[in-house]
């Protein structure tokens, strides 16, 4: 459907239309979930973030999550960069320039020791 309209409706007017199909809470959990329960698994592997930028927001994903794959960690592969500081917490930044201070409870695995 969207093809099809693409070249008559605005770049605005298409990407409100992805968002509104692709909505995380009620789309993309709900078959990550299916895809959990059907699956054994140790840790969460997400990817294809900046692949779906502008339609699908991580910090969206994240926190639509949360509820859903708690008992198992969740990695997230994300095209950019993850900085975390007392004053300001924790933002990811798609592809090192779009700055998204959201609230995270996230960290960055490069720092841990297995």
């Amino acid at each position: 459907m969207a093809t099809a309209i693409e070249a008559s409706v605005s770049k605005d007017q298409l990407k409100e239309l992805f968002q509104g199909v692709l909505d995380p809470e009620a789309h993309l959990i709900p078959a990550i979930a299916r895809e959990m329960a059907a699956t054994k698994f140790d840790v969460l592997l997400l990817s294809g973030i900046g692949e779906v930028f502008p339609y699908i927001r991580s910090h969206n994903v994240l926190n639509n999550l949360q509820s859903t794959a708690k008992e198992k960690p969740t990695v997230l592969f994300f095209p950019g960069d993850y900085t975390h500081s007392l004053e300001v917490g924790a933002s990811l930044d798609l592809f090192g320039k779009l700055h998204d201070d959201k609230y995270y409870r996230a960290f960055n695995i490069f720092h841990c020791e297995v």
